[in-house]
């Protein structure tokens, strides 16, 4: 019997990757379809349509489900064999929200294996554009959600985070608002991991606890939906939610359309989709103390933890990979946008350039420090771009290695602030999982180990939310098969170790024990001048 496979799913805001592993966990596929790019007929900008109040950011939904098509069918065309294929996972962006137009079920059980997906299901969906993570157009829905359950710290306490405009009950009551007619129209509201499930099943599926945990709907600890917080977002809101299950939950065999277009075997499982965040946690196996930064079209701080202790900034989630115990999270918008940016305006374009200004820079860039906001950053919340000398006066511009440096140290100092925050400590046993396009920069993580004074270590590849997803196909599979008593770690004992990356230069401990400091005290005061009255 040839050996099996197990693919894993990404979801994500610029594209859809897919990742294959075998029964010893080593890679041995990987494919990617880029929206702008491959998709242009779909108008995105990095995966998105930003309107123009420059608050709402959707996708269209068809052009998820397009690339899908053209990722299968270019598998095909390169000889993937989809019949040795077990099980199946996936992942997909944080937060965004799909309607399923009702009838939708129906034309996903009786999936013609002649026609692409894309053509079939072009009327299944009461909004053709969805509201994705970069979405902060819903304040006045926070504010209400916040209020019905008296106070922000109650929303935390229960959600695991307090409202955040991205987050998917506050865009379900927008959309309750502003569109009705849409939404009586809806049958299933899914996650954008729960929607691609579907595509794989042939019919609607569960969300899972961990990323039903970011939408400020979920109790995290009841491990089922908060009718206070439901009642507060619209109405029959839990028949269109449908039920929530543990991240590890077998959802059935595979749609036979994938059977009969591609080959897949009629007993590869789908395993229950998850969130990308809490599928990267999966992907670098994460343990205690352990810190992972994941680099990516947003930058994203994440630790697995026991005990959730809810606050007002940054998020506790249901752990993907042991739904008994959680995971915490702080999330920046302007990450490689944001990068991608200051590497056009200051390195001409060139990641060459941009290493050779880190490497040519000294570290602590001689007391200046910067923060780079061009869209509104959620920790802090605020905008713009803030620089300041050592002496702490501010200053219009700093000189184009200067500013690659501060744009760098700024983001890394703030995640370990931010943490620390949240009781995370360094200690010596510490280390950093780096992950994300910009992991594959020797450079940039050399930073990141300076201001953490920690090693940093990468996994094999960028797509850890992929790779993740293929790891907990095999999980999922093998619980299914044999009940709930096989751990994560146990399946990953074969996986291979990740790579050290980065160790800190001498004395950066020194350095940045100061600069830390004055950088939590300059982003308090911006956040203070950008949130006062004004004159």
């Amino acid at each position: 019997m040839a050996e099996g496979a197990y693919l894993g799913w990404d979801f994500s805001t610029q594209q859809v990757k897919v990742i294959a592993v075998d029964e010893k966990l080593n890679v041995t596929y990987e494919e990617s379809i880029n929206f702008d790019k491959e998709l242009p007929e779909y108008g995105t900008q990095g995966g998105a349509h930003v309107h123009s109040d420059k608050l709402t950011v959707t996708s269209p939904v068809l052009m998820w489900v397009k690339a899908l098509d053209i990722i299968l069918e270019k598998m095909k065309s390169s000889g993937f064999n989809f019949s040795r294929v077990r099980a199946l996972s996936g992942a997909g962006q944080q937060h965004g929200s799909v309607y399923w137009k009702r009838g939708a079920c129906q034309t996903l059980r009786n999936l013609s294996p002649d026609l692409p997906l894309h053509q079939q299901l072009k009327s299944s969906f009461s909004l053709s554009d969805c509201p994705i993570w970069m979405d902060s157009s819903t304040t006045v829905e926070c504010r209400n959600l916040e209020k019905a359950v008296k106070g922000a710290q109650n929303l935390s306490d229960i959600t695991g985070s307090r409202a955040y405009e991205r987050f998917t009950g506050n865009q379900i009551a927008k959309i309750f608002k502003e569109n009705p007619d849409a939404y009586s129209q809806t049958e299933r509201i899914a996650l954008v991991s729960s929607f691609a499930a579907s595509l794989f099943l042939g019919s609607y599926t569960p969300i899972d606890y961990s990323d039903g945990s970011g939408m400020n709907l979920f109790h995290i600890r009841k491990k089922s939906w908060s009718q206070p917080c439901l009642d507060a977002c619209a109405p029959e809101l839990e028949e269109k939610l449908g039920p929530a299950v543990p991240s590890s939950s077998v959802l059935g065999p595979i749609s036979s359309y994938y059977v009969q277009r591609y080959g897949f075997n009629s007993e590869c499982k789908v395993i229950a989709f998850t969130g990308d965040n809490p599928a990267s946690l999966a992907g670098m196996r994460l343990e205690e103390d352990d810190i992972a930064v994941s680099l990516g079209t947003s930058d994203t701080l994440f630790l697995w933890i026991k005990e959730p202790t809810p606050a007002l900034e940054g998020h506790i989630f249901c752990n993907p990979v042991n739904s008994q115990e959680y995971m915490a999270l702080l999330c920046y918008k302007n990450g490689s946008l944001m990068r991608e940016k200051v590497r056009d305006e200051s390195a001409s374009g060139s990641w060459d350039e941009f290493s050779t200004a880190l490497q040519s820079t000294e570290i602590g860039n001689c007391g200046n420090l910067g923060f780079y906001f061009d869209v509104m950053e959620i920790t802090p919340e605020t905008t713009g771009r803030h620089r300041f000398n050592a002496d702490n006066q501010k200053v219009l511009n700093f000189p184009r290695k200067m500013e690659i440096r501060a744009l760098i140290e700024g983001q890394f100092m703030a995640k370990r602030i931010h943490a620390e925050k949240l009781g995370y400590r360094v200690v010596p046993s510490t280390k950093i999982l780096a992950t994300g396009g910009a992991s594959h920069n020797k450079d940039i993580l050399q930073v990141l180990s300076d201001v953490f004074n920690a090693p940093v270590y990468t996994i094999e590849t960028a797509n850890s939310a992929c790779l993740g997803c293929a790891y907990r196909a095999i999980h999922g599979k093998i619980i299914g098969k044999y009940g709930g008593n096989v751990s994560f770690a146990d399946i990953m004992k074969s996986a291979p170790e990740p790579r050290l990356a980065a160790t800190p230069t001498a004395g950066a401990a020194q350095v940045y024990g100061p600069l830390l400091k004055r950088y939590a005290e300059l982003e308090q005061q911006i956040v203070l001048q950008s949130h006062a009255p004004p004159n």
